[in-house]
């Protein structure tokens, strides 16, 4: 596994924009190296009441794939440089409100401690 550590959460207004940031430590915690270009890392969230959902994946070779309530509004990136995934999120409205989650698919799968979103109306 390995550590992730989210930010960027916080309020916001519907129809506003906020960029969520994923970093990934170098090293597993078995010692092993892990880069987020040769990984694939994902973002998932957890609404009040209701249970974890995917939002969206890249894949080690960068390509990406998101959930249809998403799609046209968020994106992810990355910067291979500083091992942080980026989940930008435009458009924002109220239904976007939950916990945000970064998870790495390591052996078993690695997740972060998860950002709050609140949006809004």
């Amino acid at each position: 596994q390995v550590q992730l550590v989210e930010s960027g959460g916080g309020p916001v207004q519907a129809g506003g924009s906020l960029r969520l940031s994923c970093e990934a430590s170098r090293t597993t915690f078995s010692g092993s190296t892990f880069d987020v270009k040769n990984n694939a890392v994902g973002w998932s969230r957890q609404a009040p009441g209701k249970q974890r959902l995917m939002v969206g994946i890249i894949s080690g070779p960068g390509h990406t794939n998101y959930a249809d309530a998403v799609k046209g509004r968020f994106t992810i990136f990355r910067d291979n440089r500083k091992n942080i995934v980026y989940l930008q999120m435009n458009n924002l409205t109220a239904e976007d409100t939950a916990i945000y989650y970064c998870f790495a698919y390591t052996e078993p799968v690695s997740w972060g401690q998860g950002t709050q979103v609140t949006v809004s109306a």
